[in-house]
């Protein structure tokens, strides 16, 4: 018998069961053919435990989008100076995302529900990763090594440049530009500008 202890899927609460199930749906499904239905069946819980937790689906898929960036936002090295470390963790999290096998699910069979996102209001997730740009940022102008200006405007530029280099990278490759040749280019593009 195995021991509850040493099991982690024992520890799982029911919303990581639900939001691990979600997931595996929207790998092998996407997410418009994935119902809380189809979820409660993978995740081993009745439907009105997970109505009662997100009423509707866009709730559900808010809060799995949130765990699964989350997990991938990283600033780099604390060795690092204050602006080493936003270029190499911005730089890093890109390449994460676009690596990231859900996120290019969604990408790949329902684009549309990134849309909100890009178009009309931050997620939480991008509130998060702006909460830490903004703090690394200032503690990097203090250092003197961030140029000065506005956080929180700084924030918000760079990570309006890395939707880009996110979500559209793919239409401007080819055979002498790479993701690895784009995520030199980011590389520049932070670098020069957070420098004091």
């Amino acid at each position: 018998m195995t021991s509850l202890r040493n099991n982690p899927e024992a520890q799982k609460t029911s919303e990581d069961l639900a939001l691990d199930a979600a997931r595996e749906s929207i790998l092998n499904v996407g997410w418009s053919r994935t119902t809380l239905t189809e979820i409660a069946r993978r995740a081993g819980l009745s439907r009105m435990t997970l109505y009662r937790r997100w009423p509707e689906m866009n709730a559900l898929l808010g809060d799995l989008m949130t765990r699964e960036w989350a997990s991938l936002v990283d600033l780099g090295p604390r060795s690092a100076n204050h602006r080493e470390r936003l270029v190499a963790g911005i730089v890093g999290t890109v390449r994460a995302l676009r690596g990231n096998e859900l996120f290019n699910r969604i990408v790949e069979l329902d684009p549309e529900m990134l849309l909100p996102y890009l178009l009309r209001r931050a997620g939480r997730s991008q509130e998060l990763v702006l909460e830490l740009l903004v703090s690394e940022i200032r503690a990097g102008q203090e250092a003197g090594e961030i140029r000065e200006g506005d956080p929180a405007l700084l924030a918000r530029s760079l990570l309006l440049a890395s939707h880009g280099f996110t979500l559209s990278v793919q239409t401007m490759t080819s055979e002498s530009s790479d993701d690895a040749a784009f995520d030199h280019e980011l590389t520049q593009l932070v670098e020069r500008y957070l420098a004091p």
